[in-house]
């Protein structure tokens, strides 16, 4: 029996969610800095009417330039639209990792790319980040590393062959978050400056322990 068709299916099946995790990783680096998007996503019913409307309006550029004049400019351009509009992440309302957020008390929370588990290889994570601590969890929103954010002494991003890392240093420990993709620059970055900011705040909290010891 020929297995051709499956696995021309598994190749789209990949190719679908490779798409759909780029464009999810650009929306989530904007809605990083727009909170009336974050909050918009967060509606469920403005979201998923967002989301049909660009369907629509993407599928009308699509046929009626091509129909009347021969716009195939304006057609790509409605063709990107209505694929925009399927891969784009579906509303979200309180998540799991927002009470999470909650629970640990982390004022932010980012892409920590993946880190190396032992025999289980490398993990995605994501950074629970608070002046007082910082979590690397994984999907099951386990911690795997635990860092002191006010102890952080060095925080080094460089490109590593075919990947971004980012080095957090504290006290005698050291772990290295590892980025991969179109987005691995700027989830890195993003990262470094979350964990800087909440290491400022740290700073004042850290001194008056120091003056009291």
């Amino acid at each position: 029996m020929s297995t051709t068709p499956r696995a021309i299916t598994n190749e789209a099946d990949t190719l679908f969610a490779r798409a759909k995790n780029a464009v999810g990783s650009a929306f989530f680096l904007i809605a990083q800095h727009s909170p009336r998007l974050l909050a918009l996503h967060r509606n469920e019913r403005a979201w998923s009417l967002l989301r049909f409307l660009m369907g629509c309006a993407g599928a009308a550029l699509v046929i009626l330039p091509i129909s009347l004049w021969s716009g195939y400019l304006t057609a790509l351009f409605g063709l990107a639209l209505f694929v925009v509009s399927i891969l784009l992440p579906p509303a979200e309302l309180e998540s799991s990792t927002d009470r999470k957020a909650k629970e640990l008390g982390a004022q932010t929370v980012v892409s920590g790319g993946e880190i190396a588990a032992g025999n289980a290889g490398f993990v995605s994570v994501q950074l629970f980040v608070s002046p007082a601590q910082t979590w690397a969890l994984d999907k099951h929103l386990e911690p795997l590393v635990t860092i002191a954010t006010a102890e952080i002494s060095d925080l080094t991003v460089k490109p590593v062959a075919n990947h971004w890392s980012l080095i957090v240093r504290w006290g005698e420990h050291k772990t290295e978050f590892v980025y991969r993709g179109i987005f691995a620059e700027r989830f890195a970055r993003l990262a470094e400056e979350s964990l800087r900011q909440a290491t400022l705040a740290a700073l004042p909290a850290k001194k008056h322990r120091a003056a009291n010891a």
